[in-house]
């Protein structure tokens, strides 16, 4: 994993207290930060990547937390299930309509909570997401911010071929910007996000 992960976890336990709530966890695919579910109690897990899913089963698995958890390989709109918070993890941006997936998930739980790659995010330059994190933080705004922080971090990565990896599969910018370094060891690339209750 690029990313420190136990940072990123430990930001968003701190600015939300999930004890004992219901989630409906969008994006949560590969299980990155499922560490919150020790408090949580019921999570409802949703992400349309097959393989993200079975990662994901993975991580619940490892972390015992299987009696806490249902998880669905489906897009978002597709779910009904009601909560106490719907969840987005770094996926408000990539919705084909941020802000009606924030409508919907209005429909589905009186609080939204969203952590996504700051516009400004180096790391969303280098991946091409800067518009697209543009506008969904835009959309966050439109909906109404309760409370926000902004949080800095880093993207690690061994040399130029391990950073190529992880970015190939979102084409062109993002695979130049990647070949740039590719005589570069002990890549550091600047990560700001955000978090917010809607």
């Amino acid at each position: 994993m690029a990313t420190d992960i136990a940072q990123v976890l430990g930001n968003l336990m701190s600015f939300y207290d999930f004890s004992s709530k219901s989630v409906v966890h969008v994006g949560a695919g590969g299980g990155q930060l499922v560490g919150y579910a020790v408090v949580a109690r019921s999570i409802v897990a949703v992400d349309p990547d097959a393989a993200a899913v079975a990662r994901l089963h993975a991580v619940v698995d490892v972390l015992h937390l299987g009696s806490r958890f249902t998880v669905r390989q489906a897009e978002f709109e597709s779910i009904s299930d009601r909560a106490d918070v719907v969840f987005f993890e770094f996926c408000l941006h990539e919705m084909r309509d941020p802000a009606e997936a924030l409508r919907y998930a209005r429909t589905l739980a009186s609080e939204i909570l969203v952590i996504d790659h700051a516009p400004d995010s180096r790391w969303a330059w280098h991946t091409a997401e800067t518009e697209k994190a543009q506008r969904s933080w835009a959309a966050v705004e439109q909906a109404g911010i309760r409370a926000e922080r902004h949080y800095s971090g880093w993207q690690h990565f061994g040399d130029g071929e391990a950073l190529l990896q992880r970015v190939e599969s979102l084409g062109e910018p993002a695979v130049s910007r990647a070949r740039a370094f590719a005589a570069a060891t002990k890549i550091e690339i600047a990560m700001t996000y955000r978090i917010a209750l809607l």
